[in-house]
């Protein structure tokens, strides 16, 4: 066995993955960065809530997020919040234990949300929409409470086109989610920073980092979600034709309300001919 040529390639697959990770790395901050700017997410001096829910994409939208924060040429705070949402057997020990070993100012939000969905929801249906609109509450009322200005939520590129695609096959409508918005009761302003970010850069950078994952057991055992139908339709789709999903995301980014069926979006029934413009095509036409 040839050790020193075994040690050499072992450095050379080092090297190959640092090199391969500091441009993963770039390509997120990168992405993030500009969906900042685009739209404006954060200003000098804002208290940013950083929904961690113990996922792979609030993992690194908070680790990445505190990389900006270090170089940014504005200054803003960053606070985490975790919603323990009392599932059974939720490792309670793991968000406090990371968050304390990085210095990040953090809350535990107890809420029992997990016995009203139990108790509400029929057998045999999802969970997601109700769990999200408690959880959703949850958290807007406890912004208020710690002077949050923004809350950032780790939805990433994939999840936006996702739910285009749910709310058009099962709700009639052509929404997906918006990278910045503001709530129903005009009290909070969500900032979603991942939204140009692809999720297997995510889990991939997740990966490499070793972020400690906290599963979702309420719902992970449920077959069948929408979610997961549409998920890999989307999948084949790129496999098929590569870029789709990139062209699906743009077009969120270029609509023409003259050219759908909205007639509160467009004014459709005021639609006239210029007259003046016809006279003049009809006097050039005698001419000619």
């Amino acid at each position: 066995m040839n050790i020193a040529a075994t040690t050499s390639n072992t450095r050379k697959d080092s090297r190959k993955d640092i090199l391969e990770f500091n441009k993963l790395q770039k390509r997120l901050r990168h992405n993030v960065g500009k969906a900042i700017a685009d739209f404006n997410m954060i200003d000098e001096g804002d208290k940013i809530m950083v929904c961690l829910s113990g996922g792979k994409d609030s993992y690194a939208m908070l680790d990445i997020l505190l990389g900006m924060q270090k170089t940014a040429p504005i200054d803003f705070e960053i606070v985490a919040v975790n919603m323990d949402q009392k599932q059974p057997n939720f490792p309670e020990h793991v968000l406090p234990k990371y968050l304390t070993s990085i210095g990040v100012p953090f809350h535990i939000l107890e809420k029992d949300t997990y016995s009203i969905v139990k108790d509400l929801v029929p057998e045999g249906k999802t969970y997601c929409s109700l769990c999200s609109r408690l959880r959703r509450g949850s958290l807007y009322g406890f912004a208020q409470e710690i002077g949050a200005t923004k809350i950032a939520l780790g939805h990433h590129r994939d999840d936006i086109v996702e739910t285009l695609f749910l709310n058009l096959f099962h709700g009639g409508k052509l929404k997906a989610m918006p990278p910045k918005l503001l709530s129903d009761d005009k009290k909070n302003i969500l900032i979603r920073p991942m939204a140009y970010c692809k999720e297997n850069d995510l889990q991939a950078y997740s990966d490499a980092k070793q972020f400690p994952i906290i599963p979702c057991d309420l719902c992970g055992s449920q077959d069948g979600l929408q979610r997961q139908v549409i998920k890999r339709m989307l999948a084949d789709w790129d496999r098929e034709h590569p870029g789709r999903v990139e062209t699906i995301f743009a077009a969120i980014g270029n609509v023409a309300p003259s050219q759908l069926a909205d007639t509160g979006l467009f004014d459709f029934a005021s639609l006239s001919r210029d007259v003046t413009d016809l006279s003049t095509d009809r006097i050039k036409a005698i001419s000619e």
